[in-house]
This record gives C-alpha cells, structure tokens and sequence, in this order.
C-alpha cells in the first residue's frame, strides 16, 4: 500500500517534467503562411518520381470539323513531335473526322494525358497549334466554356459574343468575365476589377486584407424596351353567353330551297350560274377594249369677250385735249379764267368812277 502511495506523485513529476521539455512552437506571422514567396516555382515532374510507369493505357478522342481537316493534316507531325517527347501516341482518322491520344509503356507522367486530350480539343476548336501546345507545360492551364446555349436570341448571342473578341481574333482569359458578358455585363467592368486586384496584390501590407472597400461596385441596370405589336388585337367584352354556332351548308340550302331540289336540278343551276358570271367577265372585257376606241373629249373653244361700250376708249376727244395742250403757252390762264379777270377789272374801274 505504501509503495502505491509513493508512485503517484513520481509519476505525476515525471509527466510535468516531460511536458515543460516539449519544444515551444515558433511564432509566425500568419501574412508570410498564406503568400507565396517571390520567384518560387513548382518542380517539373520528373521520371524519378515514377519509374514504374503507369499501369494501364488511358486515351481520349474527340472529333473536329471538316473545315480544319487542312490545316490539322499540316500541323500533325508537330502535334505528334510535341507528343512523343512526353511518350504519348497521337493518331489523326480523317475517314471518321476525329483525334486520338492515348498512353505508352514509357509514360511516366500519369497527368500528361489530360493535358493531351486539353490540346487536341483545343485544335479542334480552331485554337492555332502554336498557342495550344503551351497546354503542355505544367503552368498553362485552358478551359472551354460553351455559351452556345446561354442566350436564346441569335442577334443578342452575336453581339455579346462580339465582346469577347479581341485583335486578332485571341478571347478573354477569364471564365468569370466570359459568363458574365453573355448577362449583358460588359467585360470592362469585371477587367477593371482584376487590373485594380494586380495592383493591390503588389503592396505587402495589403495582401492580407479585404480588398472590398477598393472593388469598385458596378450595379446591373437592364431596361427591357418591349416593342409594341403591329397590330394591336381589342379584346372583347366578356359574356357567360357561347357565340351563335355558324350555319352549316345544309342550313344554307334548306334556306334557299338548293336543299329539296334533284341532282339534275342543282346541276343546271350550277351551269346557269357559271354561264352568267362568264357573260359578265366577257361584257367587261369587252367595255375595256372598247375604251381604246373612243376618242377623248374636246375642250370646247372660248370666244374672246368683246369690249363693253363703257370700257372704249374716245380717241377723238384724247387728241383735241393734246391740241389744246400744245396750243396753250406754259403757264397762260385759261378762256374762262381770262374772261373772270376781265370782269373783275370793269367793276374795279366803275367804283373809281
């Protein structure tokens, strides 16, 4: 019993003893765990870290259309060289249209084959072979996004799709910026975004901060402009009432009598019909030729207006006033005038008197 009791507290000193031996853990800033540091790169996969190889073939196929059938029969033993330095077999089937690339006993490397399998996609897809064999190394990665079927209107997909386009013919590199520009948001709004991230990521003290209150906040306006229908339909006024049922053609005969008449009958009244309405057609015809026949109608002759007696002119008297005219001296008084003054002077000289 007492030896039990004298082991319990050398043991509780031992484990005190080993715990205050335990090596404390270094201090670091978190800032230098989550950033990596500059110039560091990624060690290229190596056949000493698989010398064994791979254990079973892989291979992938796709297929490519006719229009890039020439200059993938040009390009093909540079895609086959690229190939057979990572000891991966290429095949080109023009019968069938398509690319195979599959694994040898000599692959090493077990991702390889997917960056095969990326290139061949990208050649199909009209990617020049010298822009899609950088898939190949291990810091280049692709991704194909379809947009085919992300904007139902063609004119819209076109348009927006334009955007993406850049000088000779190169697209964004950026899923998130290709998504978006088929929403109707313009991809300089989002390339604004990563240029102001590059910037940022450049400053040490920044890196491990939030970067919302630098983002710029860009809101989404879609003002939908609906065209208004050519021909406006009124709707009518609503009545628990069916419309009347539409006459049928035995109502219609029954109405006219057509209904209880023989087939003979019926027969000749068809004829009847016919024969009038051909009289009509050719009577008309027949005033239509007739018009070219007709002569137009003259325009009756207007009769000059004599002059009323009012309006004549009396030459006889115009030409003794010109004689009056010429006769009197500028300035000379008239006859009667003449004789006035003559008046007046006899009173004149009778009052002197």
């Amino acid at each position: 019993m007492a030896s039990s009791k004298q082991g319990g507290p050398a043991t509780a000193f031992r484990k005190s003893e080993f715990r205050s031996q335990k090596p404390k853990p270094e201090s670091r800033d978190e800032s230098e765990l989550l950033t990596v540091p500059d110039g560091w790169k990624e060690p290229a996969f190596s056949k000493e870290d698989n010398p064994r190889g791979l254990l079973e073939e892989s291979s992938f196929a796709t297929l490519f259309p006719k229009y890039r059938e020439a200059y993938l029969k040009e390009c093909w033993p540079l895609v086959q060289k690229a190939l057979s330095e990572h000891h991966v077999n290429a095949t080109l089937d023009l019968i069938e249209g398509s690319m195979t690339v599959c694994t040898t006993k000599k692959t090493f490397d077990p991702y390889i084959i997917i960056r095969a399998r990326d290139l061949i996609k990208l050649l199909a897809r009209s990617v020049s072979f010298e822009q899609a064999v950088r898939i190949l190394q291990d810091d280049v990665a692709c991704d194909i996004i379809k947009i085919g079927s992300l904007v139902r209107n063609k004119e819209r997909f076109v348009k927006r799709r334009q955007r993406l386009i850049g000088p000779k013919g190169s697209t964004l590199k950026v899923r998130k910026v290709v998504l978006d520009t088929m929403k109707n948001i313009h991809p300089i709004y989002n390339i604004k975004t990563l240029m102001i991230k590059r910037e940022l990521a450049k400053d040490s003290e920044l890196r491990s901060q939030s970067w919302e209150r630098f983002l710029p906040q860009f809101k989404h306006k879609n003002v939908n402009k609906r065209k208004e229908p050519k021909k406006k339909t009124v709707k009518k006024e609503y009545t628990p009432f069916p419309p009347p049922q539409p006459e049928s053609q035995i109502d219609k005969e029954l109405a006219t009598g057509e209904y209880f008449l023989k087939a003979s009958q019926k027969k000749r009244q068809k004829m009847e019909a016919i024969k009038a309405k051909q009289a009509e057609a050719l009577s008309r015809r027949q005033e239509e030729r007739n018009k070219a026949f007709i002569p137009p109608k003259e325009k009756p002759v207007v009769k000059p207006k004599e002059a009323s007696t009012e309006t004549k002119i009396d030459v006889a008297a115009i030409k003794e006033k010109v004689k009056k005219a010429k006769s009197k001296k500028l300035g000379a008084l008239t006859a009667e005038e003449v004789k006035l003054k003559m008046e007046a002077d006899e009173k004149k000289k009778k009052k002197k008197k």
